[in-house]
Parts: C-alpha cells; sequence; structure tokens
C-alpha cells in the first residue's frame, strides 16, 4: 500500500529540523540543499511503498527485496553520509574509506539528530543517537580519523546539549583542517 502523504509530511519534517540544525551551524547552503533526493521519483515513490513511520523505509525495502534502490541512490548523492566517502585505493585495488570533511561531518550530527527525533519521538533521548551510531560503527565504512571525529561530536552533544553542540561546530569544528 502507498502512503504518499505520511511520507512526504515525515521526510519533511525531518529535512526541515535537518536545516533547523545546519543553519545553528552556520552551514546555510548545506541545510537548504539537505535531501532533496529524497523528492525524486526513484527515492519518493519506494519511500511511500515501503513507509514505516517508526524507521527509514529502507528497511522494509531491504526485507523485501534483500537491497534497497532508494538507499542505493540516496549515499551516492548525499555527502554527509559516510557511505558516500568511498574510492578505490590505486595501490590496494580495492574500496576503502576516506576521511569526511568536518562541514558533512557536522551535517551528519544534524541529520542523525533530527532522524532520531523524528522516528524515537517521545523516547528519543541525547544518549540513543551515540547507541545507534555505537551499534552501526561496527559495519560503517569509515577511517579511523571520521570515526573518532563522530564519537566526540556525539559524545559532547550527549554531554553539553544540542544548543552547545551546535556552537561548537559553528566556532570551532568546521574550521579545523
Amino acid at each position: 500500500m502507498l502512503h504518499p502523504i505520511k511520507h512526504f509530511l515525515t521526510i519533511t519534517k525531518h529535512r526541515h529540523k535537518v536545516m533547523h540544525y545546519c543553519f545553528k551551524c552556520g552551514l546555510y547552503r548545506q541545510g537548504l540543499l539537505h535531501d532533496l533526493s529524497k523528492y525524486g521519483f526513484t527515492e519518493f515513490w519506494r519511500g511511500a511503498k515501503y513507509y514505516a513511520g517508526i524507521h527509514s523505509p529502507q528497511v522494509n525495502e531491504r526485507k523485501a527485496k534483500g537491497y534497497s534502490t532508494s538507499w542505493l541512490h540516496h549515499k551516492g548523492r548525499n555527502k554527509h553520509h559516510l557511505e558516500y566517502w568511498q574510492d578505490v585505493d590505486i595501490e590496494k585495488n580495492m574500496y576503502v574509506a576516506v576521511d569526511v570533511p568536518n562541514k558533512y561531518i557536522a551535517e551528519s550530527m544534524c541529520d542523525r539528530i533530527a532522524a532520531s527525533k523524528v522516528y524515537k519521538k517521545k523516547d528519543f533521548t541525547p544518549q540513543s543517537v551515540l547507541d545507534y551510531f555505537n551499534h552501526e560503527s561496527v559495519s560503517l565504512p569509515m577511517t579511523e580519523n571520521t570515526k573518532n571525529k563522530m564519537i566526540m561530536l556525539l559524545n559532547y552533544y550527549v554531554k553539553n546539549g544540542e544548543k552547545a553542540l551546535f556552537k561548537y561546530i559553528k566556532k570551532s569544528f568546521i574550521k579545523e583542517k
């Protein structure tokens, strides 16, 4: 059964939260452009078909087909996803993770917080964002440098809160090399 209206409302709520958080971090362009691919045909209609409301529709698409066409499309177009940052190491002749630039790590933080709030609703806690990352990090393609930065920001968020995190990202983190 298709749920285009529910899916539209969910992705729009998420996108607006991320946009708001990106603006607080000084990432205006990224906030405006965040997840626009979700409104295109490839991602939108699969999202409407596999809509769940409590987690990403990609989970249901994977269960049904064994893979997610919408995820394959999405991760290749959105630099805030760690899966985007893979390339071929010509000496090893294999795919390897490369360091994610700080501005995309920052957008990823905004994305993770917003997604947790949208899907967890009243069960949301800052710790749940860190717990989810720790759970999935074993299978995510990322360098140690990127992983350490993500964990540092998530721990900062849990300890100091949203306002402090976004201020730190804007004033210091995105300027670091």
